[in-house]
């Protein structure tokens, strides 16, 4: 009985030992191993602690964690713009099924120099991009070419499920077993960003809101068909409204970037929650593993200052930032 006993108690320290022991310091306590040990992960952490403990007076329903997070910039690399590279590809095979759009606006300048036209036309040049190349057919053979296009499509050397942030998708997969109810508030085409919020991120579809065209539905078809009209600008002031219609409630951790003033608004609105809330905004500080940018008059980081918003440093507080290949 003796020796009984002692094998159990050996077992029970072996398996607490790897299992981090009772510190919680051990490998698998840590939540987030991408992030730096620092002021910034110590307040992701401290904050989920308070709102999950249900005898606290920081206490969260689950019905109520509520998160959203912008995409490009935020949880994969913004440069170059996905949406841009998917608009570019949708030219290439329109243009290859009637070679006579390579003669017509905005088709030729894309055949011409696709890089060019973005960086003189800007946002109006993109929307009107986008306009020609996601609509005009149904939703079932859009999904079709957002797929087509996501199972080769090659960003920075990498494919694209190696262009997201290691760091975020532990923050994601951190809130998701602590009860938060995730969605993805992008500026980005709806239906393009649906194509990959599952295999990507963990996210549904119904939980994306983004941009969106019109939609016409055929009696002789059963058919959506994709109208050339936009419906919703899902940017700037545009996120806490969408959030609202889609949602029906405040997010208590919201999470943008800097680079395009996009998602101050979003923020914002998070803040005015009733409940603890938390603002996170990622900084391009990396130009070695990433990218520098920074906004002209750095309005996302003087909103941040203002609102004691959470900033996250790429070169100082992800030891990493690309998931291996």
């Amino acid at each position: 009985m003796k020796k009984i006993f002692i094998k159990l108690v050996f077992f029970f320290m072996v398996t607490g030992c790897t299992q981090g022991g009772g510190d919680g310091r051990g490998s698998l306590a840590d939540p987030l191993p991408s992030w730096a040990d620092g002021p910034t992960k110590q307040a992701i952490v401290a904050f989920v602690k308070q709102v999950t403990d249900s005898g606290g007076a920081g206490f969260i329903p689950v019905a109520e964690r509520i998160a959203t997070f912008d995409n490009d910039g935020t949880l994969w690399a913004e440069k170059p713009l996905v949406q841009e590279l998917f608009a570019i590809y949708r030219v290439k095979k329109m243009v290859a099924r009637d070679p006579g759009l390579a003669k017509v606006q905005p088709y030729k300048a894309i055949v011409e120099n696709d890089k060019d036209y973005f960086v003189k036309g800007g946002e109006k040049a993109l929307v009107q991009l986008v306009a020609a190349t996601h609509t005009g057919m149904t939703e079932d053979e859009f999904e079709k070419s957002v797929a087509d296009f996501f199972s080769q499509a090659i960003v920075n050397g990498r494919p694209v499920r190696q262009t997201v942030y290691q760091p975020q998708l532990e923050l994601l997969d951190y809130l998701r077993t602590n009860g938060f109810n995730i969605y993805i508030c992008t500026g980005g085409t709806v239906d393009v960003v649906r194509g990959i919020s599952l295999p990507l991120y963990g996210i549904p579809k119904e939980r994306v809101i983004g941009t969106n065209f019109k939609y016409q539905f055929s009696d002789s078809t059963g058919q959506l068909m994709r109208m050339p009209e936009l419906d919703h600008f899902n940017d700037k002031s545009g996120k806490p409204a969408a959030i609202q219609l889609h949602i029906g409630r405040r997010p208590v951790f919201a999470c943008g970037n800097e680079g395009g003033e996009g998602d101050i608004e979003m923020l914002q609105f998070s803040q005015g929650s009733s409940y603890p809330s938390f603002q996170l905004l990622i900084n391009h500080d990396d130009s070695a593993r990433e990218f520098y940018y920074q906004e002209k008059g750095n309005e996302s980081l003087h909103a941040a200052l203002e609102g004691h918003w959470h900033v996250v440093s790429m070169r100082n507080d992800w030891k990493t930032v690309y998931p291996e290949k």
